[in-house]
């Protein structure tokens, strides 16, 4: 796995925010993979969030951001995935957590509901903050199971 590579992925409803935060991710001289969308036509969010699935399931990425318009529904998509867990934050705290507690390994956003320096807040503390394991090592591999 390339612990360098972040992928990032959006539907419509987060284009600006993506783009905004693909310039955070190469000032941190990370590798960006980006997995779309480049345009504001309207598609589906399933396909992003199936996309970046593949792309952190596979190695090519070690960890991923995806945004929508409110980030619940890219967020659903990809939790379909036992590999992926995707936590939809709101700000620094949970995306702390998700971290600390959940080992998240993609950060979901809502590009329509949240500020462009508060995400760019929830992102870097996502990749600021390591996994605590312990008593969450447990929930983690409990989750990551299929159902």
């Amino acid at each position: 796995m390339s612990d360098d590579t972040i992928a990032i992925a959006c539907d419509h409803g987060g284009l600006d925010l993506k783009e905004l935060l693909k310039k955070d991710l190469e000032a941190r001289g990370l590798s960006v993979l980006d997995l779309g969308t480049n345009g504001t036509e309207s598609v589906d969010y399933p396909d992003f969030a199936n996309a970046m699935a593949e792309t952190v399931k596979s190695g090519k990425a070690a960890r991923g951001v995806l945004i929508c318009g409110t980030g619940i529904g890219i967020s659903i998509a990809a939790n379909r995935h036992p590999e992926i867990r995707a936590a939809l934050v709101h700000d620094a705290f949970t995306a702390r957590m998700s971290r600390e507690h959940n080992d998240a390994n993609v950060l979901v956003l809502g590009g329509r509901t949240t500020g462009p320096g508060v995400a760019q807040d929830c992102l870097a503390t996502f990749l600021d903050t390591e996994f605590e394991g312990g008593r969450h090592a447990r929930r983690v591999e409990k989750m990551s199971r299929p159902v």
